[in-house]
């Protein structure tokens, strides 16, 4: 299996229009300053959000998502 790896750069590219397109400019703004604000743990995020999870069933869960958006 190979897996394309991407730049950080691409990806908030690519999350920014996403959160444009389904919240609008001024829902996305905020969501930003609420990122920046720096609260919580994202490690402890992290951990609860991933829990068992591997890159591969990660993967998987993308394959089986963007099935989805191209059906």
């Amino acid at each position: 299996m190979a897996v394309e790896i991407i730049s950080e750069q691409e990806i908030l590219r690519e999350a920014e229009a996403v959160l444009i397109r389904h919240l609008g400019p001024a829902k996305t703004a905020r969501v930003w300053a609420a990122w920046r604000q720096g609260a919580g743990d994202y490690l402890e995020i992290r951990e609860r959000l991933f829990e068992g999870e591997t890159v591969e069933t990660l993967y998987e869960k993308v394959q089986q998502y963007e099935k989805t958006k191209t059906d």
